[in-house]
């Protein structure tokens, strides 16, 4: 039997699947450059979905498990951004199955993405106890080569964070855009890109369907 890459009591393995999420973003950051932080990411990412007890996919699937499917690395799809702050929103609530329910709101707004995406994207900030920030998107390969319900980009509570550049902006590399957990499982239940994050452009880059 393959040895799994944790196999201490099953009450820790969530926090050591997010420990080692934040290890690999911060591996991510201190790469030479992005391209091979990708790289590293991108097996990273397939060991544990393969190996880790926590992984979104089911256990019978796990073995013969071939790799997540991605598009090429183009660091034309790489941004750093500003942000401005949000206009006023109402909170988005969304539903968590077993977890209950959870509520987001509109924190700020990017500036530079419109030029070559055809519009700006908006930051949330998962409100609550032990909240954090939270990136969601959707473009035109969604519901085709993507996910239909969206992808993610940044999720601070899981540390899928890319970090600011040395002048202070957001780092958007959609190269590291991923599925959320629900496109693996109806196990999960995952928040949607709200319609304020529905890009038109067909944003070929990061992890696509199988």
């Amino acid at each position: 039997m393959e040895e799994t890459l944790y196999d201490g009591p099953d009450a820790y393995a969530l926090a050591d699947w997010r420990l080692r999420i934040n290890q690999l973003y911060a591996e991510v950051r201190a790469a030479p450059s992005p391209r091979a932080g990708w790289v590293q990411w991108r097996q990273t990412r397939n060991d544990l979905f393969r190996k880790h007890p926590m992984s979104p996919l089911p256990a019978e699937q796990r073995t013969d498990f071939p790799g997540l499917a991605y598009f090429d690395y183009d660091e034309a799809f790489r941004f750093a951004v500003d942000l401005e702050s949000a206009e006023q929103q109402d909170e988005i609530k969304f539903e968590l199955g077993d977890d209950g329910a959870a509520r987001m709101l509109g924190v700020a707004r990017t500036c530079g993405l419109a030029e070559w995406m055809g519009g700006e994207l908006t930051l949330y900030r998962i409100e609550g106890y032990g909240g954090g920030l939270f990136l969601p998107f959707a473009d035109a390969t969604a519901g085709n080569e993507t996910y239909g319900g969206g992808r993610y980009f940044l999720d601070t509570i899981k540390g899928a964070d890319h970090g600011l550049d040395a002048h202070g902006r957001l780092i958007v590399d959609f190269n590291f855009a991923y599925n959320p957990s629900c496109s693996y499982s109806p196990a999960y239940v995952c928040p949607l890109s709200p319609a304020e994050n529905r890009l038109a452009v067909a944003i070929e880059a990061g992890e696509r369907s199988a």
